[in-house]
């Protein structure tokens, strides 16, 4: 994961040049008074303005997309009520403006190729606050959820499927009823996906996510027939012994405490019991024997017959089957917790954009963001985002992408030579 704020110093210039505008108009607040950005506000809605900003506006995106793409976006959207604050109107006004940035902002990363876009709606821990808060924070769920169902056209427009990522046990009926509703109407749209995390904390999905691989590994595994399979882990094992093995001197072999030793180790036995011969162990009998063991056992050698616990399945009874064999905990990895997390179907995580200018994640994706994810912490507020704040910002990515690809081209031909 990496923070990018600043412009590096070997960017090329004419880059630099036409984007450090641009940054400075996402950055730098506006000081305007009332009466002018009255005045701004007016010659927008221009037809001829609104127009030629039009014209601008699909130049850059088709610019865009003529670079690398991030296939994945995620957004915190913070900072609806301090601009409700700051310019004097109601908390709710706020919200409703930053939906309105939401859909701009959609269909700017549509249009230039992000396949999956991410935001965060509601966080878990906004249920901690005051009841009346939170009828509050739901009412205005259900509120930008018809919203969202009032846009379709947008949705259906660049084939966007709505889904809902969250511990859905903790909305409302009513809001409930609304979700499945926005779900529904884009269930049909497979190109592009838009993900909102209500209510939702990356702890708790990934508390989920553990929660369901230790249920699917304590379901015992069909092993009829078959024999264990090799981890990586348990190869290593083997050499290991073997290598032990075949370090013996003859010496060694004659002193009968270390032979006793190691046949303790290896086989449960008793050494002075055993003959000679049965000290050579081939590695059919190795494998024969793992495999007789449970799937759980980490060891390369079973116990002798009358060290083994007589198996419950032989008795008379009603279980007649074979031992019941559990899925090797040394298989588990990182990718089975993703395939359980909400965004097991997503690409990996590009770019992660938070606004408002504070430098947190907030419990949120933390899971998904990697090595390789781009993070960046802009001081405008939610309402205020549109493309003229998200250019530079996909600018700089795609730079970096071209950069990268420039020094592992390099780096390879410096190796073929």
């Amino acid at each position: 994961m990496q923070e990018r704020r600043h412009w590096p110093s070997s960017r090329p210039r004419f880059v630099e040049a036409e984007t450090k505008l641009l940054y400075q108009r996402a950055t730098v607040p506006t000081m305007a008074t009332a009466p002018s950005a009255s005045l701004r506000r007016w010659l927008l809605s221009l037809p001829p303005v609104e127009y030629a900003l039009q014209q601008v506006r699909e130049l850059f995106i088709g610019a865009l997309r003529c670079g690398p793409v991030p296939r994945h976006v995620a957004f915190v959207m913070d900072g609806n009520r301090r601009y409700a604050r700051e310019h004097k109107l109601e908390t709710v006004e706020g919200h409703h403006l930053g939906f309105e940035a939401l859909a701009k902002i959609l269909e700017v990363c549509y249009k230039s190729g992000v396949e999956v876009v991410t935001i965060y709606a509601f966080s878990i821990e906004n249920f901690k606050r005051s009841k009346y808060e939170v009828d509050g924070l739901m009412d205005l769920a259900k509120t930008k959820l018809t919203q969202m169902s009032q846009h379709g056209d947008l949705l259906d427009r660049y084939g966007a499927s709505v889904r809902i990522l969250g511990d859905l046990s903790l909305v409302r009926e009513d809001v409930m009823a609304e979700v499945n509703r926005s779900v529904e109407m884009t269930a049909h749209n497979d190109q592009k996906v838009l993900n909102i995390c209500f209510p939702y904390t990356s702890r708790e999905e990934i508390t989920r996510s553990i929660r369901n691989t230790v249920q699917e590994y304590s379901v015992p595994a069909d092993r009829s027939g078959r024999s264990r399979p090799f981890s990586e882990s348990r190869i290593q094992r083997s050499i290991r012994t073997s290598r032990r093995l075949s370090n013996i001197t003859e010496e060694e072999r004659g002193s009968k405490e270390d032979l006793q030793s190691l046949r303790t180790q290896s086989r449960g036995q008793d050494s002075q019991q055993q003959d000679a011969e049965s000290t050579e162990i081939s590695e059919q009998e190795l494998d024969a024997e793992s495999t007789a063991q449970p799937a759980s056992s980490q060891t390369s050698y079973s116990p002798s017959p009358e060290s083994r616990p007589s198996n419950p399945s032989t008795k008379s009874g009603p279980f007649k089957s074979g031992p019941q064999h559990l899925p090797d905990p040394e298989t588990l990895t990182a990718e089975h917790l993703t395939k359980n997390t909400y965004t097991s179907n997503a690409p990996p995580l590009d770019l992660l954009v938070r606004t408002s200018g504070v430098y947190r994640l907030s419990d949120f994706m933390l899971w998904q963001c990697h090595e390789e994810t781009e993070m960046r912490f802009l001081d405008c507020l939610w309402p205020e985002f549109d493309l003229w704040s998200f250019l530079p910002v996909l600018v700089e990515w795609q730079w970096r992408q071209r950069h990268e690809r420039h020094e592992e081209g390099t780096s390879k031909l410096v190796k073929g030579i």
